[in-house]
């Protein structure tokens, strides 16, 4: 009897959290938490955040790591494990993501690498909003990097430079109107 209330406790759990994503689509810290790198990791450079917190069937992300280091474990519908001592973050995982839930972080020097898959795509140089999870703007970011190739597939992986603490907040950008080409 008690082992089917904590059985009936933990799946009304899982499915009020799961609402809670489904209906704002905006992580909360909890969410967060798990799939954030150690301090010390971050610390030391480049690693990729894989912010994916609903379990479907997808592993793209897995091979297309070059280093093996993002992986799923038994069931396809599990959730990807990061491997962050490996990490080197590279990006090429970035684009294959078909749910844009893939970015590397580097605190160090204020660099977010993020899929981008709007039109215009910035270019190196430009000034664009960095927008958090919610869509608001945070603050200015420099784009120091387009990459947009046809390996790609039409994702362009966008690198900006931001102040570094707002690395783990900034997760899109919005180009602005001074833009538009």
């Amino acid at each position: 009897m008690q082992r089917e209330m904590l059985k009936r406790v933990q799946h009304d759990s899982v499915v009020q959290h799961d609402s809670k994503l489904t209906a704002s689509g905006i992580p909360t810290q909890e969410d967060l938490e798990k799939v954030t790198p150690p301090p010390e990791r971050l610390d030391k450079g480049p690693c990729v955040i894989v912010e994916c917190f609903q379990k479907i069937p997808c592993d793209p992300c897995v091979d297309a790591c070059p280093k093996g280091v993002i992986t799923i474990q038994g069931n396809i519908n599990n959730l990807p494990v990061v491997d962050y001592e490996k990490c080197t973050g590279c990006g090429v995982c970035i684009s294959a993501c078909p749910g844009l839930a893939i970015f590397v972080i580097d605190k160090k020097t204020g660099i977010v690498m993020l899929p981008y898959e709007f039109i215009p795509v910035p270019e190196k140089g430009d000034t664009v909003d960095g927008l958090n999870r919610k869509g608001e703007k945070v603050c200015d970011a420099e784009v120091v990097k387009v990459l947009n190739t046809k390996k790609q597939d039409r994702t362009a992986i966008i690198h900006i430079r931001i102040p570094r603490n707002l690395v783990m907040e900034v997760r899109n950008i919005r180009v602005t109107v001074g833009l538009l080409r």
